[in-house]
């Protein structure tokens, strides 16, 4: 009996074996191909990452020379009307759209609907305003259009403070400019008033 069941016995076929090992090489492919695809997945990332970093710091504008302050009335108790600064863009990169905002009402806010891409926003103590209204003078070899290119300086002068804030921009007082280009990092200038204000204020 044990003999009958011995010769019974089948051993794993050629056939068997093939499969099993095509099986083998199958689950190995897909797993090749899965750690590569996340692979290639991670290195593009990692190179979209550089180039939009590349990108944002050369769109970064660097601010030229002082703060220049115009006041609305001057001593003990003055007020500032206007703030102007130079800005130049940094590492000689992509240029920046300066349009220009629009203010029809000229309160010193910019438009709804205003085609201007920099925005220039303000803060104190007291109050913050998005928005505000700015004209540019360019300078040097600066061409006619409005992008701020390499080489270039825009002279930015924010206009009309004292109809853009509830509360006027007084003596020593610390207030701070947001430039805000489309790509590139945000340019902020703090300054503080003096004790005195006379006609024309270098902030420094």
């Amino acid at each position: 009996m044990l003999k009958k069941f011995i010769n019974r016995e089948k051993g794993i076929t050629g056939l068997e074996t093939a499969i099993i090992l095509i099986a083998f090489v199958v689950v190995a492919a897909v797993f090749a191909y899965t750690a590569l695809s996340a692979g290639l997945f991670s290195t593009q990332k990692s190179q979209e990452a550089v180039y939009s970093g590349l990108r944002e710091a050369q769109s970064t504008l660097e601010l030229r020379g002082g703060v220049i302050a115009t006041a609305n009335t001057t001593g003990a108790n003055g007020t500032i009307q206007a703030v102007k600064f130079t800005v130049a863009n940094v590492l000689g990169g992509q240029p920046i759209d300066f349009t220009e905002p629009t203010d029809a009402n000229a309160d010193g806010v910019t438009d709804t609907g205003s085609s201007n891409v920099v925005v220039i926003n303000y803060t104190d103590e007291d109050q913050a305003v998005d928005n505000l209204a700015w004209t540019i003078t360019k300078l040097g070899n600066a061409d006619s259009d409005s992008l701020l290119e390499n080489n270039e300086r825009f002279e930015v002068t924010v206009t009309n403070l004292v109809g853009a804030l509830g509360t006027d921009l007084t003596t020593k007082k610390t207030f701070n400019l947001e430039v805000i280009t489309p790509g590139g990092a945000t340019l902020n200038i703090e300054r503080t008033t003096p004790a005195w204000i006379d006609a024309i204020v270098n902030l420094r």
